[in-house]
């Protein structure tokens, strides 16, 4: 793979918004009406084209700019905004599945999706099947000339299994020719890999998480390359009135400039967590991709140039789901939240009975996403934590 220098890529970015103001910041637009010299004009120009100005809700000079540099954060030619990271994955699914199609998703995939694909989608006459994401051949076995969307998440949510992406591309590609391959890209956050490199369609990506960087915005985005795929997502994203904020775009610009100095910092922060964690006694395994021993190692290593801040805690067979949860309530740095990406720590517990379908487990696992704290604070904050286990 090419070295790339993302930090740089970012902040010297070649799309300028219409002149007037130079600045590091990108000028914040807000408008719904869009004013147009004359009807021809106002004929003469296409949202979904990017070239022009239409209406607020198909973007701004503010939104241009946060598209044109996620695009290349993503190494994509097309990016679309979304409310957030959940909105951009249905964004993919209303566009590209109709009654009778097919849609595949890994076993390990973030639960939302999951429960889209079981109601939403099911009672609109889209068939989904589970594969297990750690064997290429199980999701072979499941291609049907009527699957038309393949997801594809590195790593799993939760339990972290990185898998063989590029078994699993090359399955598709023989046995589905017909498909999309998506793949969901928040936790690589176009640092970790190249996903379009590898052969993949088009990726979404929770901006919630590492761009924003804040904790406090919700947003999403999907990526592409190829021209007509975007005209699908663009022509249901302008159909669906998906819009985001004036002031959130500006947010995560903001964030954009010191995404690959906190992913890095978080990622070295998470390493030494897992490493601390490995020899405590009452963890069993400690899932993280950059682990041996982590299932799909081998294949992060093959693909990674890092690994993010997240990492899950396995527990010692028979330990009690109600103890491990008084060892979170008992946690004083790490806080109880959804979401990771952000300056704080924060921990969940989740049981895996609830999570799959093709790989159960009867168990309590315990996932740390690490924010921008001292390690060595966070392993201390564990260490009193775990003194009842």
């Amino acid at each position: 793979m090419s070295e790339r220098q993302p930090a740089a890529e970012l902040i010297h970015h070649a799309y300028q918004p219409p002149a007037g103001f130079a600045s590091p910041a990108v000028a914040v637009h807000k408008g719904s009406s869009i004013f147009f010299e004359n009807v021809a004009a106002l004929k003469r120009v296409r949202w979904a084209d990017r070239d022009a100005y239409t209406y607020g809700l198909h973007g701004t000079p503010s939104t241009f700019a946060l598209e044109a540099r996620l695009a290349t954060l993503e190494g994509a030619e097309h990016v679309l905004l979304a409310p957030s990271g959940l909105a951009a994955l249905n964004l993919v699914n209303h566009s590209l599945l109709k009654s009778g199609d097919q849609l595949l998703i890994p076993d390990n995939v973030y639960g939302p999706s999951r429960n889209s694909a079981r109601h939403e989608l099911a009672a609109w006459g889209v068939a989904h099947a589970v594969y297990d994401p750690l064997d290429p051949a199980d999701l072979a076995a499941k291609l049907t000339p009527a699957t038309r969307l393949v997801w594809l998440e590195a790593p799993g949510s939760i339990t972290l299994e990185f898998p063989d992406l590029l078994g699993l591309i090359a399955a598709v590609r023989a046995g589905a020719p017909q498909a999309v391959i998506a793949l969901d890209n928040t936790w690589g956050a176009g640092l970790a890999f190249d996903a379009f490199a590898l052969g993949v369609d088009l990726t979404i990506h929770a901006l919630t998480k590492y761009p924003s960087g804040g904790g406090d915005v919700l947003m999403g985005s999907v990526a592409t390359r190829a021209r007509a795929l975007f005209e699908r997502l663009a022509a249901t994203h302008g159909r669906s009135g998906l819009g985001v904020g004036a002031n959130d775009v500006e947010l995560v610009l903001r964030g954009l400039a010191s995404l690959p100095l906190r992913y890095a910092a978080q990622d070295a922060a998470a390493r030494q967590v897992a490493a601390w964690a490995q020899q405590h006694p009452a963890v069993a395994q400690v899932l993280h991709p950059a682990l041996p021993g982590s299932p799909g190692h081998a294949h992060w290593k093959q693909l990674c140039r890092a690994a993010a801040g997240l990492l899950t805690l396995r527990f010692q067979p028979g330990t009690p789901g109600a103890r491990i949860e008084a060892a979170v309530d008992a946690l004083r740095l790490f806080r109880l939240a959804w979401s990771w990406g952000g300056p704080v720590s924060l921990a969940v517990p989740y049981d895996l009975t609830q999570l799959r379908s093709v790989n159960r487990s009867e168990e309590t696992v315990l996932r740390l996403a690490i924010g921008l704290e001292e390690p060595e604070v966070l392993i201390a904050d564990l260490a009193q934590a775990f003194e009842g286990l």
